[in-house]
């Protein structure tokens, strides 16, 4: 069973919605640059109002790791995901604070990421590398690529997944979760609801297929 991050979650009503239509997880991005970033205050009201066993993940960029920790542990954030240019030894230092996923570019062709450099990384994020952006730039990912990872390690599929492709994505790539922000958008930082319902619709038949 593929499970449903949704990220750049910026407001309570977003988020209610993603969890009513099955969300295991949502994302909340405090980078400043983002148009998603969203404030720790407003942060906490969103986790506030979050179901039992929906995960609150924490996304940062080029943050050190106390930092990081004190804001996972104020907010009690299930996990930081690092999206920026953290290092294999800053990761390691984080995961010993907080479980850590990290997000690696894997563009078309491109050679797997250096896994294993990672030691302590509960899950790697495997999104469309773009110059200058952190994520959310609606571009895919190499899926083949990262069929390869999914066999050996535990991978969230992201970039430019929508309801069109997910289901394809699913059943190629067989990741632990697919993440979502762009596709799912009416504009940066507001989800559409018809997009969300579609989206989960699709993974619920790819997970259906997976079952056969």
């Amino acid at each position: 069973m593929v499970r449903v991050k949704i990220c750049g979650i910026t407001n309570v009503e977003d988020a209610l919605l993603a969890c009513e239509l099955g969300a295991d997880a949502i994302g909340l991005n405090f980078y400043e640059k983002s148009p998603r970033c969203i404030s720790p205050f407003t942060a906490s009201k969103v986790i506030a109002k979050l179901p039992p066993f929906v995960a609150a993940i924490g996304v940062f960029v080029n943050w050190q790791a106390a930092p990081v920790a004190s804001l996972a542990k104020a907010l009690g954030l299930a996990a930081a995901q690092l999206h920026g240019d953290e290092s294999p030894n800053l990761a390691g230092e984080t995961a010993k604070k907080v479980s850590v996923i990290k997000a690696l570019p894997l563009g078309k062709g491109s050679a797997l990421p250096p896994f294993a450099k990672y030691r302590g990384t509960a899950a790697f994020l495997l999104d469309a590398p773009h110059s200058g952006q952190y994520g959310g730039t609606g571009r895919t990912a190499d899926w083949a690529a990262a069929q390869t990872a999914a066999k050996s390690y535990r991978i969230l599929l992201a970039g430019g997944l929508t309801s069109e492709n997910v289901a394809e994505a699913i059943l190629a790539v067989r990741p632990y979760a697919v993440d979502v922000t762009s596709g799912v958008e009416s504009k940066p930082g507001k989800k559409d609801p018809a997009k969300l319902r579609a989206f989960f619709e699709a993974v619920a038949r790819a997970n259906q297929q997976l079952c056969l």
